[in-house]
């Protein structure tokens, strides 16, 4: 069950004091809080774990202070889509947008080689309008001899370009807990001139103890990859546990299923769960065609896989593209055959943006058709 205090309630007041003596003295129920820092006000977030099915929330609701009682379920508590449940979707971070309801492009180097390739993708990204990038700086690979990423030595020269080319915020992976603060002691030496989104890669979705580091931390928010070889509910529970230790700023990706059913791609493409994603949880949904796919190869009609793919996606109402491009391909220390090139990135920018127009007629359909 989840208390949602009126925002116009302080802490320090006795309306406040008095709720929290009441749910406290509750039998069998452990009281957890959440803050949401919104970009007009506060929002404070009381769950109640334990025995809940006996409460009245008829009898919480008219305690002073409490704006509204949500009774939950579903296992993820605090992402989950709850019946009646009102919350937003949607979060703010260095001045962008993140929300079921618009669509982010994050186009970048897979893998971060060298400060030439950095600065003509970001100088590329800043031409065509662009405010967001993937740069990879920290690579888990299954193979111990290949390349791992250049790790926190390129951070500031990574840092400081984004910021010369105005980028936003950055998506780069983590594996270890440590990379967290490295991140953090490079956005600082730098004067911060971006900002970043922690990813967190379909190899660590389990990682329980990194969740949870990344879940204590409350200045970048998260991009969750779903795990390859489990279920959804289980990626999804993944999730929670970012939200669990405070951190509600979480983006759930679907980047394919490791399966030879999808050959000759390299996972099989799972885009149709954008919208059960979007169903189940309040987080924004991104797809990651690159890593799906996993070749560049055209079709018949001369429009390679990956757009296909990302199509599919977009179509089904995606809300973020984390997609791969590097200057020379060839020259990728890291996936090299599925990065498309610098003079694919407009084209590839409008035939997504044609397709997000075509998923917004579709939806301005479906309200129009379900409102008669």
């Amino acid at each position: 069950m989840i208390v949602i205090v009126n925002p116009e309630i302080e802490k320090t007041s006795a309306e406040y004091r008095q709720l929290l003596d009441y749910l406290s003295n509750l039998p069998n129920i452990q009281i957890r809080e959440h803050e949401e820092e919104g970009s007009q006000q506060r929002l404070t977030e009381l769950y109640l774990v334990g025995d809940t099915a006996a409460l009245s929330m008829d009898e919480i609701a008219t305690m002073p202070g409490v704006d509204k009682v949500v009774r939950i379920s579903k296992e993820y508590r605090i992402l989950g889509r709850h019946k009646n449940d009102t919350r937003s979707t949607h979060f703010e971070y260095n001045g962008v947008h993140f929300g079921q309801d618009n669509l982010n492009i994050f186009a970048g180097l897979c893998a971060v080689d060298n400060p030439e390739h950095v600065e003509m993708m970001m100088k590329a990204l800043k031409e065509n309008g662009q405010s967001c990038s993937r740069m990879g700086a920290y690579k888990p690979r299954s193979n111990p001899y290949s390349f791992q990423g250049h790790g926190k030595s390129c951070l500031n020269y990574v840092f400081e370009l984004a910021g010369k080319y105005d980028i936003k915020v950055i998506a780069m992976e983590v594996t270890h807990e440590s990379h967290i603060d490295e991140i953090s002691e490079a956005l600082e030496k730098t004067g911060q001139p971006t900002g970043v989104m922690l990813q967190i890669g379909t190899r660590n979705t389990q990682n329980f103890e990194l969740l949870k580091a990344c879940g204590r931390q409350h200045v970048f928010p998260v991009l969750l990859k779903r795990g390859f070889g489990i279920t959804l509910e289980e990626s999804i529970n993944a999730a929670e546990y970012l939200a669990s230790e405070g951190n509600r700023n979480v983006i759930f990706a679907l980047r394919g299923m490791k399966s030879h059913f999808g050959d000759p791609h390299r996972n099989m493409v799972d885009f149709s769960h954008v919208p059960v994603v979007k169903r189940l949880t309040r987080m924004p949904v991104c797809i990651d065609p690159s890593h799906s796919v996993g070749i560049r190869v055209d079709s018949p009609d001369k429009i390679q896989d990956i757009q296909h793919a990302t199509a599919q996606g977009v179509i089904a109402g995606a809300n973020m593209i984390l997609v791969d491009f590097h200057p020379v391909p060839g020259k990728a220390l890291v996936d090299g055959p599925q990065a498309l090139t610098m003079d694919e990135l407009p084209y590839f920018i409008e035939d997504v943006m044609i397709t997000r127009e075509a998923y917004e007629k579709r939806f301005d359909l479906a309200q129009k058709f379900y409102a008669e």
